[in-house]
């Protein structure tokens, strides 16, 4: 598991004084690019071999509010990977109190510049060894 950490931004707020449902699904991909990047297996060297990961779904499931002035970590793990899939699980807490506020999932695939579906393990086996390494030093 993976901690990104991140101070809540008063632009990301609402009306309500709280952080606005949406910004969640944002902070999400900034924590998996920071995740791949800290984990190395980058988006940048994935995209450089005509690859991309779009994002087949993504949930959220909100706890508390969020507001600005707040810190908050969020902890990154694959939930599932399949060689042409990949899952992450979010938690978002509060830094100073550890308090739950939001958890999601997201899931991706992975497509040549076609939009063919790609197996990482026969397009890209470096990348993809690093994925498994990962996964089984995690236990996962």
């Amino acid at each position: 598991m993976t901690v990104y950490t991140r101070p809540v931004h008063y632009y990301e707020t609402d009306r309500m004084d709280c952080v606005h449902h949406s910004n969640y699904i944002r902070w999400f991909e900034e924590a998996r690019c920071h995740f791949m990047r800290e984990n190395g297996f980058s988006y940048e060297e994935l995209e450089a071999a005509g690859i991309v990961s779009p994002v087949l779904s993504a949930g959220a499931n909100y706890h508390a509010m969020c507001r600005f002035g707040d810190t908050v970590e969020i902890l990154i793990e694959i939930e599932s990977y399949s060689r042409t899939r990949i899952a992450f699980h979010y938690e978002v807490r509060d830094q100073a109190t550890g308090a739950p506020r939001c958890d999601g999932r997201t899931t991706h695939c992975f497509i040549n510049q076609a939009g063919r579906p790609v197996s990482l393990k026969k397009a890209l086996p470096d990348f993809h060894r690093r994925v498994a390494e990962y996964l089984e030093k995690e236990g996962a």
